[in-house]
């Protein structure tokens, strides 16, 4: 003989507060939302004439940046699809240091344009298979986009070329001694193969004194 055991009237499988979402007007019409507001939030901070931003984060403390990477890094980003925005984002900056906000930008973008077609009636899996055809299409022909490549072994000319650039996007107007001095030091400690070079021996030491124009 068996017993029949009672079953709770409402079973809290959640915490409070939680909400389940579906469908396209409810779930994924949000999500795109979600990511849009965060790659206009930054999006101003783009290249080296964009604006800075002032971010006070939990703790109290004051930013005054234009680095999409420390932005985001201060803000509370709570929505599920945005934060799987930053974590991208944040993989960017832990393997190649730069193009946080690229990232973000163009992830923004692309799903603005998939939201157009999502209310035309198109199916979104349909979207990631053009999406996905789109990449590879790119991929091929960056290669034939190439302007410049870097001579083996390096020169310090050419890797002074090659890293003007990304120091412009973050110090602008000093990006010709800077990327000299950097050019040098690089030479001076890269090794016989560049690929092996390890950036984690790489040390940041901040030394009080004058401007950099002095």
């Amino acid at each position: 003989m068996s017993l029949k055991v009672p079953k709770a009237n409402s079973l809290q499988l959640f915490k409070e507060g939680y909400k389940h979402l579906q469908g396209i007007d409810e779930a994924l019409l949000r999500n795109i939302q979600a990511v849009s507001e965060l790659s206009d939030l930054v999006r101003t901070s783009f290249g080296p004439n964009g604006r800075n931003k002032l971010v006070i984060n939990h703790l109290g403390n004051l930013f005054v940046t234009s680095d999409a990477a420390t932005i985001i890094r201060e803000i509370e980003v709570v929505h599920p699809a945005a934060k799987l925005l930053v974590m991208a984002s944040q993989s960017q900056e832990a393997e190649m240091g730069d193009a946080t906000n690229l990232v973000i930008i163009l992830a923004g973008e692309l799903l603005k344009k998939a939201e157009n077609l999502i209310i035309m009636g198109l199916h979104p899996n349909d979207v990631l298979q053009g999406y996905e055809l789109a990449c590879a299409k790119a991929l091929a022909e960056l290669e034939h986009l190439s302007t410049s490549t870097l001579p083996s072994p390096l020169t310090l000319k050419s890797l002074q070329t090659a890293i003007r650039p990304v120091i412009s996007s973050k110090q602008y107007g000093n990006e010709e001694p800077l990327s000299k001095l950097v050019a040098e030091a690089a030479m001076i400690v890269m090794p016989s193969k560049p690929a092996s070079f390890d950036v984690d021996n790489v040390r940041v030491v901040k030394i009080l004194g004058g401007s950099f124009s002095q």
